[in-house]
């Protein structure tokens, strides 16, 4: 495999980790999706990134309404100085940015992430974003995000959840696993949902189109 190859099969799996893909979820099945290294943005942090009046642009669809991966990448610099090249920016842009590793992530780069629900940020590590056109030095928004189940305000009502509860939801397959603490995340809009980490797929050895059974 030539080097050009290489980096576009590598390009490929990013995008298919972030596609979001799921399958039409039943009764107490939830489709799993694994979310790659990535970053959601502010719009002031976006043009520091990549310079004045940046928006991103559409590289795909995700799951949930509204939501996509987008073309623009960032460089994640780590205590150690180590680096992740490539980090794929979510849109749309947010009121925090935040940029979401796994705890194999955190390691490589010198950081003991903390497990946070999206958005809470206060306290969190420390890190070192850059872009094409400038960087940004964040005194907090590192985090390691809480293993979470993504459902609309009918469905949850229907199976008896509430946003915020925490589940258990067991997986399938020859590594099979029960993931305790799973928070639910009930949105208006929101589709059936659960998204781990690459570090929780591959220890319940689990890829695209996997799913789950919540455990009620």
């Amino acid at each position: 495999m030539t080097p050009q190859e290489l980096r576009a099969y590598i390009e490929q799996a990013v995008r298919d980790a972030l596609d979001g893909r799921g399958i039409q979820a039943s009764g107490r099945s939830v489709p799993v999706n694994i979310s790659a290294r990535h970053c959601h943005i502010r719009q002031d942090h976006l043009e520091i990134l990549f310079g004045p009046g940046a928006q991103l642009t559409k590289l795909k669809d995700l799951l949930q309404t509204g939501e996509f991966a987008a073309n623009e990448t960032v460089t994640v610099v780590g205590t150690n100085r180590r680096v992740f090249e490539q980090v794929r920016i979510l849109g749309p842009v947010r009121k925090i940015t935040q940029v979401e590793l796994s705890y194999t992530d955190g390691r490589f780069l010198g950081m003991n992430l903390p497990p946070r629900n999206s958005g809470d940020i206060a306290g969190s590590h420390p890190v070192v974003i850059i872009g094409p056109q400038g960087a940004l030095h964040l005194s907090e928004g590192c985090i390691r995000a809480l293993r979470h189940v993504h459902i609309g305000e009918d469905d949850a009502a229907s199976l008896g959840l509430k946003n915020g509860q925490m589940v258990s939801v067991k997986t399938t397959g020859p590594m099979s696993v029960t993931f305790n603490e799973v928070l639910i995340r009930v949105g208006k809009n929101a589709k059936r949902e659960m998204h781990i980490d690459t570090d929780e797929a591959n220890a319940a050895g689990l890829g695209m189109g996997a799913v789950g059974e919540l455990q009620l």
